[in-house]
């Protein structure tokens, strides 16, 4: 099998058609455009990934906000977080933006009951968001930012940008900075709001902060990856190579055969 690090000095038309979905009547800047967009529809969850992070929240802090009823409001939340990953599963769809809810759900539930403190809902998504945001800039200044380690398996190229794809290894930092850049400016006005604010001030700014923080992100993300060179399909160019092996295995049989064949068909004509 290819190595997913070694460097590639010429890819074929065959490469490229694979890598943009055989499309022939799309401009390269269509196909990279179409691609790119899949790609981060499948690793965010598109519009569906976007209510199933904000309904329980937002269904958490409406209760709380009406009643002040800590109890209810974490049952409810965890409720329909659990018949999210229910309908997902009745629909047979991919699970792991509903099941990352819950347990971002339970484990503020969890909290929130442990303290008895309603704003503690609350805290574990914001660590785990400051924490996100450290991530994207650590791996980002250790060159192997962390949106490429996501969207390198979607693309279908793994890891080979880190040595074969510079451009793209560049896109994937600038994401990557802008991730973490974002996410720490979130977190920079969550953290104050969790020691000034009441639970329904904070949990109001929160919602109102989950989802254009995110499109920007995501836009940004799109931007960059958009004006980089192409994706390498490492997969597809294992397939050739493993389809080659075979052809080459296939000729030492045949030649095999033809020699040991040889001596038996003279001497008797």
């Amino acid at each position: 099998m290819t190595s997913l690090d070694k460097p590639t000095h010429q890819r074929s038309t065959e490469d490229d058609t694979a890598t943009t979905g055989g499309d022939d009547r799309a401009s390269p800047g269509e196909a990279a455009r179409s691609v790119t967009e899949a790609a981060l529809f499948e690793a965010f969850g598109g519009v569906r990934g976007l209510v199933e992070t904000v309904l329980p929240g937002l269904l958490f802090v409406s209760i709380f906000t009406v009643n002040k009823d800590l109890h209810l409001s974490a049952i409810a939340a965890l409720g329909v977080s659990l018949l999210l990953v229910v309908v997902r599963l009745v629909k047979r769809d991919t699970l792991k933006h509903a099941f990352s809810g819950v347990f971002g759900v339970a484990f503020g539930v969890v909290f929130a009951m442990m303290t008895g403190n309603a704003k503690d809902f609350y805290l574990p998504g914001m660590l785990y968001t400051l924490g996100l945001a450290v991530a994207y800039i650590v791996t980002t200044l250790a060159g192997v930012p962390l949106i490429g380690l996501i969207l390198g398996p979607i693309f279908k190229e793994n890891y080979s940008w880190r040595t074969r794809n510079p451009g793209r290894k560049a896109a994937y930092g600038k994401a990557s900075w802008a991730w973490g850049l974002i996410l720490l400016a979130k977190c920079a006005i969550l953290f104050p709001l969790y020691w000034w604010a009441d639970t329904a001030q904070l949990g109001w700014v929160l919602i109102a902060l989950k989802i254009p923080p995110f499109l920007l992100a995501v836009w940004l993300t799109w931007i960059f990856l958009v004006k980089a060179p192409p994706p390498i399909d490492v997969y597809a160019e294992m397939e050739a190579e493993e389809q080659a092996e075979r052809e080459r295995e296939r000729a030492r049989a045949e030649a095999r055969t033809a020699e040991a064949a040889g001596p038996g068909s003279d001497g008797n004509g």
